[in-house]
């Protein structure tokens, strides 16, 4: 079957673009390889998410997750394996089936690098957490630690110092101070864009190249979220990125 638009991702970002799709009134396939919501299903309470103060990740997802089944949207799992672009458009294969469509946006989000085995057994059952602008808060006047060595370690332990009432800062593979009530990891994300790599343009870190505009250097494949070259990652940005996408791709089929 031949759609208009196939979203790759059915996080907040490949979500919102599907509603924005389906609502200019264009046919939209969302595939997801594994849960819809991405990574912030795991995140217990979100509080900079405007409107909905203190929604856990999985909620949050849920409500959109609704919303698409109230449009008629179609939600497939099955896992992208490659896009090929031909005369008419795109083909999408999955693990178990083949789409074809006019235009592409890829959703496709990160990966948190993971603690080193000897850590992950060192944190316990302590709360482990990839972002402390979400889950911050939840540790206020509590100690914590932060582990990376980059920018982001260091801005993360900048956010975490008006909040905690100590932080730590180790590197990867030494000891978690035992008072410490959560472990913030900072040691990097990996963008999920591997598939993609001979579609568009990566960057050295293997994030898709676009600018505020998610156009990507492959004509009539646009690009929304984390996996996009960019200053912010959070929800706001990301939804941002999926209504954004979204027109530049009704836009791409109207002139063609």
């Amino acid at each position: 079957m031949k759609y208009d638009v196939i979203v790759v991702g059915a996080g907040i970002a490949g979500m919102t673009a599907a509603i924005y799709v389906k609502r200019a009134g264009k046919s939209v396939l969302v595939l997801e390889s594994v849960i819809h919501g991405g990574q912030i299903i795991n995140t217990i309470g979100i509080e900079n998410w405007p409107g909905d103060y203190g929604v856990s990740g999985a909620d949050l997802a849920g409500k959109i997750y609704e919303q698409l089944g109230k449009l008629g949207i179609e939600v497939e799992y099955s896992e992208v394996e490659t896009i090929e672009k031909t005369s008419e458009g795109f083909t999408v294969k999955t693990d178990d089936d083949e789409y074809s469509c006019g235009a592409v946006i890829l959703a496709v989000g990160t990966e948190p690098r993971r603690l080193s085995e000897k850590q992950a057994a060192d944190a316990g059952k302590r709360a482990v957490s990839y972002c402390a602008t979400c889950d911050g808060a939840l540790y206020k006047g509590k100690p914590v630690v932060v582990v990376g060595s980059g920018n982001t370690a260091k801005h993360e332990m900048k956010y975490l110092e008006n909040i905690a009432s100590k932080v730590y800062h180790i590197h990867h593979d030494e000891p978690i101070p035992k008072d410490a009530e959560a472990v913030f990891v900072a040691i990097g994300r990996t963008p999920n864009t591997k598939f993609v790599k001979d579609l568009v343009d990566l960057n050295s870190e293997g994030y898709i190249v676009a600018e505020e505009d998610c156009i990507t250097s492959c004509s009539g494949v646009f690009v929304a979220g984390d996996c996009r070259t960019k200053q912010v990652r959070q929800l706001v940005t990301a939804a941002g990125d999926g209504s954004v996408a979204a027109e530049a791709a009704i836009d791409y089929l109207a002139k063609k």
